[in-house]
């Protein structure tokens, strides 16, 4: 297939790299080109715009940075919507708003395309080895065509329910993320701080009870010092706000994801919001 592929940034570059090895042909952008040069060197075409890529292709995939990167791209005056052929699949891989998702798959529908919101879970490690979580919200016809894409990026691959679906779920995730980050990092903070060795607890603790990936993945990376983003701060925020709010329109309090929010709230006045999401051992053991 025809793909224009926007957004090689630390997940994409590796999620278009799979697209590419299976043979499909790439049209790509990114704000930095020299981000997609590995992607170019392999043959991938470069386009000017997001919108010129996607004037170019059957399918258009998207993974951005924030909401308003995705809104921009999509809905601007020469984006996507209005640059890419009627029967064009759009496919949004950002995680971004559920409110969003629908607005764009309304406009794509007036032009007579296909919108999915699609937001992936496994950081840099899982579109690496194409095993990611693909959360997906929209029409089923829409998503039959996504699926041999689909599967040559993630493992895990389900159509939630309408447009908005995939982010609602993706929301889901990020709560259980972001409060499970402080749960491990807590941990053994308090272990460090008990006089034990850090990296011989989680060897003791990480198969049992207190396991999950982000302690078998992301606490190994602490205790080394290696604080390099497979997810950064900065979008873990974005992520969390994206979430109150969401929760605050259908009434939910959140109170863990609260706590959350103030601590990588405090993680960014450090200066580490480009940083991965597991700085926050950084930030409890220096404090």
């Amino acid at each position: 297939m025809n793909i224009a592929f926007i957004g090689t940034g630390v997940m994409g570059r590796s999620m278009a790299g799979h697209l590419q090895k299976a043979g499909h042909s790439l049209w790509v952008y990114n704000r930095t080109k020299e981000k997609a040069q590995a992607l170019l060197d392999a043959g991938a075409q470069w386009a000017d715009s997001a919108g010129d890529a996607a004037a170019k292709a059957e399918v258009v995939i998207t993974i951005l940075g924030f909401p308003t990167d995705v809104e921009a791209s999509y809905l601007g005056p020469k984006g996507i919507v209005a640059q890419a052929k009627a029967g064009t699949l759009l496919i949004d891989m950002t995680t971004s708003s559920p409110v969003l998702a629908r607005k764009i798959a309304a406009a794509a529908a007036e032009r007579g395309q296909a919108a999915l919101d699609a937001p992936v879970s496994g950081g840099d490690l899982g579109a690496k080895e194409a095993r990611l979580v693909i959360m997906v919200g929209g029409e089923q016809s829409a998503f039959d065509r996504a699926k041999p894409l689909f599967d040559l990026m993630g493992k895990n691959i389900a159509l939630l329910g309408a447009a908005g679906a995939g982010q609602s779920c993706k929301m889901a995730n990020q709560i259980a993320v972001a409060v499970g980050m402080v749960a491990w990092v807590e941990a053994l903070a308090y272990a460090k701080t008990a006089g034990l060795d850090p990296a011989q607890v989680h060897a003791s603790i990480s198969g049992g009870a207190a396991g999950g990936w982000a302690m078998t993945n992301l606490a190994p990376r602490a205790l080394g010092g290696n604080f390099a983003p497979g997810f950064y701060v900065k979008h873990l925020l974005k992520d969390i706000k994206i979430a109150i709010d969401s929760a605050k329109e259908m009434g939910l309090d959140l109170p863990g994801l609260a706590t959350a929010q103030k601590l990588y709230e405090s993680v960014k006045a450090k200066g580490w919001e480009d940083n991965g999401t597991q700085v926050l051992y950084r930030y409890y053991t220096e404090l």
